[in-house]
C-alpha cells in the first residue's frame, strides 16, 4: 500500500519495528479497525507480505530519522508503539518521538528494567512493557494446570474459573446469574465467547464464569486461586532432599564401584562383630559385649590401636583373623574415602559447568531455554513454591548466573537428546515449558519430550513457545500439544491497549481463546455516553460499573438496560480484539483520518 499520504494522516497509530511484538501489535490494530503506519529501516519480507494483505502501509527507513517519523504522520499520529529488534534504537525512537512531540502516547518494548524505569519518567507512567513479563504469567498457569484466575475490580475480588457441565442444560440453569465468559464444546467446535445465559450445554462441555467468590460458592463452585501457594523461603533445598538425592547418586550405575565398596565394607564390619562377640575373649573376662566388639572392629579396622584391646593372648586362629582384618579393613576403608573423594570433586566440577544430574528431584518444572521469558518463567515458578530445572545449550547465556543464584540446577545441553531428558528427570516432572526463541527447536524438543514422557503425555503439561501463530495451530491440530503460547500474541493487547487508551486488568485463556479484562473511562459526549448495555457487542461482558454519580459505588453484575454515564468506569471482559471495537465505539469522533 502506498505510504505516501501518511503525513497527513490523523489518529492512527504508527508501529516502529516490524518483528516479534511489532507485528502482532500491527495485526491486533488492523482486526479491531484502527488505522496503522508501520516503520522498518529493514523490514522481513515475509513479514512485508504479511502487512500489505492487511493493506497497511509501510515506510521504510530508520525511525530515530526525523523525516521518517514526519512521513509516517507524527504531528497527527494518536500513538507511538517502539518495538524494535534493539532495545538501543527502541530507546533513541522513544525519546526522539517524545522531544519532536511532547505529550503523545508512547508504548516502548524493553526488558531492561532499570532503563525502562528511566524511560517512564519520560514518556509517562505505563508506558514501558516487558513482553517476557507480560506473557509469562499465561505459560506458568499453563504448567501448573491452573483454572482460576483471581483479579480485583474497583476494590472487589472476582475470580474466573472454568467448570466442567455434568449434565444437559441451560448456563443459567447451571450457574444463576453467574456471568458466562465463554464454551467449550466438547465436541471440540469452536470456543462461544460471552454467551447469553439461556444457551444450552451438553454433558462434558467446559464453561468458563466469573464472579465474586462468595457467588460462586453461592452454586457450588469451590475456587482454589493458588493464594496459598507455598514460599519458598530459602533457595535451598533441604537436608530431607539432599540425602535423596544422595541415594539416587549411589544408585547409578556409575558408582557400582562406590557401592561395591561400602557394601564390602559393611559386611566386613557385621562378620568382625559377629565373631569377637562370640569367640573373643579378654584376660580376666568373660565374651565380649555387642558394643565392644563393634568398637574394637572399628579401631582395628581404621588402624588407630589405642591398646585397649589386642589379639595378643588369642588363638591362633583368631590371630590370623585380627591380620585379614586389618589388610581388608584398611583397604576397603581406603577405597571407600578415595571414591566418596571423586565423587564429591566430581560434584563440584559438574556444578561449576552446570551439567549436574538433578538426582531424587520429582515433580518439579523442567524449563528449556533461558532467555528473557524462561528466566521469568523461573521466578514465577519460584514464586509459587515449585522447584524448578533449567535446561539450556549455551554456556554463553546472560541469565546463566541470575539462575544459579536463584538455587536453580541448569543443565548445559541439548534439549533434544534423550540423555538431556533423562538427567532433567522429565519422567517425574509435573511439567514442561519450552521456551527458546526458534520455532522449530521447540517444536523438535516438544516432540522429544513427548516421546519421552509415553504414557505420561497425556496428564503433563507442556508448553511450547511458537511465534508463528499458523504454525502453532497445525502443531496443536496434528501433534496433539494442548499448550502452544506465542509471548508476542499474548503481550500485543496490552501494547494496543496502552496505544489506544484501555487500561488492561488481565487476561486468561479459554480454550485456545484468549480473553482480555479491561476497564473503560465514559467520556461525556463520547460514543458509550448514554449507550444500554446490551447495545454493546454481543462478544463482550460488562462485569461491572463503578458509578460516578453514586461516589464510585460498584454495581455487579449490571443490567442489561443499564445505561453508561459520563464519568463511569466500566469493567469490560471478552476477545481482546471486541474490546478494542468498543474502545474505538467510546472514540468516535476521534476516528482517524487519511486526508
Amino acid at each position: 500500500m502506498d505510504a505516501a499520504p501518511c503525513r497527513r494522516w490523523t489518529g492512527h497509530v504508527i508501529v516502529c519495528g516490524l518483528q516479534g511484538i511489532g507485528l502482532r501489535t500491527v495485526e491486533q490494530l488492523h482486526l479491531a479497525g484502527v488505522a496503522t503506519v508501520v516503520v522498518d529501516d529493514e523490514p522481513d519480507p515475509r513479514r512485508v507480505r504479511e502487512i500489505e494483505a492487511w493493506e497497511v502501509p509501510l515506510i521504510v527507513g530508520s525511525s530515530r530519522s526525523t523525516a521518517v517519523l514526519e512521513e509516517a504522520g507524527l504531528y497527527g499520529a494518536r500513538a507511538v508503539v517502539c518495538a524494535e529488534r534493539s532495545e538501543v534504537h527502541t530507546l533513541e525512537t522513544s525519546l526522539l518521538v517524545s522531544e519532536l512531540r511532547p505529550g503523545i502516547q508512547v508504548v516502548v518494548q524493553l526488558a531492561n528494567a532499570s532503563v525502562g524505569a528511566a524511560v517512564a519518567q519520560v514518556t509517562g507512567p505505563g508506558s514501558v512493557l516487558d513482553t517476557a513479563a507480560l506473557a509469562s504469567p499465561s505459560i506458568v498457569e499453563a504448567c501448573l494446570g491452573r483454572v482460576a484466575h483471581p483479579m480485583e475490580l474497583g476494590g472487589t475480588r472476582f475470580v474466573a474459573t472454568q467448570v466442567r457441565v455434568v449434565r444437559p442444560g441451560t448456563l443459567r440453569q447451571h450457574f444463576g446469574s453467574l456471568a458466562p465468559v465463554g464454551v467449550v464444546p466438547a465436541d471440540g467446535s469452536g470456543t462461544v465467547a460471552c454467551p447469553g445465559r439461556d444457551l444450552e450445554v451438553d454433558a462434558g462441555d467446559l464453561v468458563s464464569v466469573l464472579g465474586t467468590p462468595e457467588e460462586l460458592g453461592e452454586v457450588g463452585i469451590t475456587v482454589d486461586d493458588g493464594r496459598r501457594a507455598r514460599e519458598r523461603s530459602s533457595p535451598r533445598r533441604p537436608l530431607r532432599e539432599r540425602a535423596r538425592a544422595l541415594w539416587g547418586t549411589l544408585r547409578e550405575d556409575s558408582n557400582a564401584a562406590l557401592r561395591t565398596a561400602i557394601v564390602g565394607a559393611m559386611v566386613l564390619v557385621v562378620a568382625s562383630t559377629l565373631i569377637l562377640h562370640f569367640f573373643f575373649r579378654p584376660p580376666g573376662q568373660g565374651s565380649m559385649g555387642w558394643l565392644d566388639s563393634l568398637y574394637f572392629t572399628v579401631e582395628t579396622i581404621s588402624t588407630v590401636g589405642y591398646g585397649d584391646f589386642s589379639f595378643a593372648h588369642q588363638p591362633a586362629w583368631l590371630l590370623v583373623f585380627g591380620i585379614v582384618l586389618i589388610a581388608a579393613g584398611a583397604t576397603l576403608l581406603t577405597a571407600v574415602f578415595a571414591l566418596i573423594t571423586n565423587l564429591l570433586v566430581s560434584w563440584r566440577i559438574d556444578q561449576s559447568l552446570g551439567r549436574q544430574k538433578v538426582v531424587g528431584m520429582a515433580d518439579h518444572v523442567v524449563v528449556v531455554g533461558l532467555g528473557s521469558v524462561g528466566i521469568r518463567v523461573v521466578e514465577e515458578l519460584l514464586a509459587e513454591g515449585r522447584e524448578v530445572v533449567v535446561v539450556e545449550r549455551s554456556e554463553a547465556n546472560r541469565y546463566l548466573n541470575q539462575a544459579r543464584a536463584l538455587g536453580v540446577p541448569v543443565l548445559l545441553a541439548d534439549a533434544t537428546q534423550r540423555q538431556t531428558l533423562e538427567s532433567a528427570n522429565v519422567h517425574l516432572a509435573s511439567a514442561v515449558a519450552v521456551l527458546t526463541s526458534d520455532d522449530l527447536t521447540n517444536i523438535e524438543t516438544g516432540l522429544a519430550v513427548r516421546d519421552f514422557l509415553g504414557d505420561r503425555w497425556a496428564t503433563v503439561p507442556v508448553v511450547l513457545r511458537v511465534f508463528d501463530r499458523a504454525l502453532g495451530g497445525t502443531v496443536e491440530r496434528h501433534f496433539g500439544f494442548q499448550h502452544v503460547r506465542s509471548t508476542s500474541a499474548l503481550a500485543a493487547p496490552r501494547f494496543v491497549g496502552a496505544a489506544l487508551g484501555l487500561e488492561m486488568l488481565g487476561s486468561f485463556t479459554v480454550g485456545r481463546q484468549p480473553f482480555i479484562v479491561g476497564r473503560l473511562s465514559v467520556a461525556p459526549g463520547r460514543g458509550l455516553d448514554g449507550l444500554r448495555m446490551q447495545d454493546l457487542s454481543a462478544r463482550t461482558r460488562v462485569v461491572a460499573i463503578e458509578r460516578a454519580g453514586a461516589g464510585g459505588r460498584l454495581e455487579h453484575p449490571p443490567r442489561r438496560d443499564t445505561r453508561f454515564a459520563p464519568g463511569d468506569r466500566a469493567y469490560l471482559v471478552g476477545p481482546y480484539e471486541e474490546l478494542l471495537r468498543v474502545l474505538r465505539r467510546e472514540h468516535e469522533g476521534e476516528a482517524a483520518t487519511r486526508g
